[in-house]
């Protein structure tokens, strides 16, 4: 479990006192759940595409209060379409109160860039890692389309970096439509929808007969820049 750290909210470490949230994120292609392999779904341009591998990286999550207090989360969460335990984070630790948002980033920061290859959700064995690059790779998006002019009509977007001019980390900020009460009674349940078809979308539409593969920093930022805007708030229970 993370540990949490709370800025103007008393930190009671008192489980009488402290609540779960459990937060899901839900991968869909517009308003269809993604499907590997099987569904074609159509790009703003029209071109038909498949999608074979979904795999991007939280961290930093911070929960807010009204009044700008939060209760910050350091470890960061490999959510990865083809483990679906992977799409399930819990929050423990939570200071009872209601809250009205929630923050992360998609990537990861310098200085997890910087201290080498490391375990759990950063573990190079998931596959999320440039050896020739020591860096994390922040998103990775692959799949087939008859529009890209790659061998196999393939298209593949692995997108890293958190220097600058090249910096893809991203940050993400969620209003609750209301606030969420969260108490040591029950576990609350955040959904949020994570949209791939943003990443293709805007502000930049993507050609893929044009840029069907993003594999260093090149057009990095800009699929950075179209995946920051693909999350929002699906259900609250």
């Amino acid at each position: 479990m993370a540990s949490a750290t709370a800025d103007a909210i008393p930190f009671t470490g008192n489980p009488a006192n402290e609540g779960t949230l459990s937060v899901t994120f839900h991968n869909y292609v517009g308003n269809q759940v993604l499907q590997f392999d099987t569904v074609l779904y159509n790009d703003e341009l029209g071109q038909s595409f498949s999608i074979t591998k979904l795999k991007y990286y939280i961290g930093n999550i911070h929960l807010k209060k009204a009044n700008g207090a939060e209760v910050t989360y350091e470890d960061y969460y490999l959510v990865n379409e083809e483990e679906p335990s992977s799409k399930k984070i819990s929050l423990g630790n939570i200071p009872d109160g209601e809250y009205i948002g929630i923050d992360f980033i998609i990537g990861v920061d310098s200085l997890h860039n910087c201290s080498g290859a490391q375990s759990g959700a950063l573990d190079p064995v998931n596959a999320m890692f440039w050896s020739w690059n020591t860096g994390y790779i922040f998103l990775k998006l692959e799949g087939k389309s008859a529009a890209s002019k790659s061998p196999g009509n393939i298209f593949e977007f692995h997108i890293g970096g958190y220097k600058q001019p090249y910096n893809c980390i991203r940050s993400v900020s969620l209003v609750f439509d209301h606030p969420i009460t969260i108490d040591h009674a029950n576990t609350k349940e955040l959904h949020i929808k994570t949209d791939v078809a943003e990443i293709l979308k805007k502000p930049t539409t993507i050609d893929l007969s044009k840029l069907s593969s993003v594999t260093d920093f090149h057009n990095a930022t800009t699929i950075a820049n179209n995946y920051m805007d693909m999350f929002s708030v699906l259900s609250i229970k």
